[in-house]
């Protein structure tokens, strides 16, 4: 795994704590929560400039995206009982097959 990937997962994994905290914040209305939240976008942000040093900006953010969906829609099953239906669950399966076909196919990539 490159530096710039490392950099993207990290990044992913600020945005997913951020965001199940952001709930939690009941509209930035609760101290650590929302504090919480913010310092996580913070890191987030952070570390998605380092990764586009080297990713192509679109190819970054769509990784960073799909991924965040995902990982978001587990952690909101476990933690907030979500349940998703039949359509999500089918849309989930696309995101994560875009997500490959673009690590593995795309020539946008840089492997470097």
């Amino acid at each position: 795994m490159t530096k710039a990937y490392l950099y993207l997962l990290i990044a992913i994994v600020a945005e997913v704590i951020a965001t199940t905290f952001l709930k939690k914040s009941d509209g930035f209305t609760r101290f650590w929560p929302s504090t919480v939240s913010t310092v996580g976008y913070i890191i987030t942000f952070y570390f998605l400039s380092l990764s586009l040093r080297t990713l192509n900006v679109g190819v970054a953010y769509g990784i960073w995206c799909g991924l965040g969906i995902i990982f978001i829609s587990l952690l909101a099953f476990f933690i907030y009982g979500e349940k998703l239906d039949l359509a999500a669950i089918v849309g989930l399966g696309f995101i994560i097959a875009g997500v490959v076909i673009i690590n593995v196919l795309s020539k946008t990539v840089s492997h470097s």
